[in-house]
């Protein structure tokens, strides 16, 4: 599972706890991106951002966390990383977990085809978010067959949502983990007072 994380919140482990159990996945290897070319500005640095995500996978013994993306130099291209992990791995079969707003961007991303050589996507549902596979596999033949929707129970979180509420000093409480809360405090990240 790829993305910023900036921050992780439930949103995200709920979608690779479902993820987990729809697809019968051995684990669940969350990686922080490094420098993500597709979002600017990060605001929190990759460190941060891999501390957070930390923080809220400890405890679930399915799930993994990798610095691959932020000690590689340059850019994270999610092609990149699945290429790596596929040759740490070739027989397995590896799926890649990412919102169905960033597959419909998909055709965009860089070296795109190879993504789906290395691995099937499952795309998780937000709600009033629907993933339109036709339009991505019209724009990228290599998808076909290889994107898999899954429905995840409606929680209506968003990282970007959940910055301009600290920003705003008011509470998260109850959209991340109760120690990622505590981090963006204790590292006044994204505009959070003492």
């Amino acid at each position: 599972m790829g993305g910023t994380f900036n921050p992780i919140h439930y949103g995200h482990l709920v979608a690779a706890e479902v993820a987990r159990d729809a697809f019968e996945l051995e684990r669940v290897i969350f990686v922080p991106a490094g420098q993500p070319p597709h979002k600017k500005p990060v605001i929190a640095d990759a460190q941060h951002r891999y501390l957070m995500a930390f923080l809220a996978t400890a405890a679930n013994p399915w799930f993994e966390l990798s610095r691959m993306e932020m000690d590689r130099p340059g850019p994270s291209y999610t092609s990149e990383t699945l290429a790596h992990f596929h040759a740490q791995e070739p027989e397995a079969l590896w799926y890649f977990i990412t919102g169905a707003d960033a597959v419909m961007e998909m055709p965009t991303w860089h070296a795109a085809a190879d993504i789906f050589r290395h691995a099937e996507v499952i795309a998780a549902s937000r709600p009033g978010y629907a993933v339109r596979i036709e339009h991505v596999t019209a724009a990228l033949p290599a998808a076909t067959g290889r994107v898999h929707q899954l429905e995840v129970p409606a929680l209506a979180i968003s990282s970007s949502a959940i910055r301009q509420r600290v920003a705003r000093g008011w509470s998260v409480r109850y959209l991340v983990p109760d120690a990622v809360m505590q981090y963006i405090r204790k590292n006044r990240l994204y505009g959070s007072g003492p």
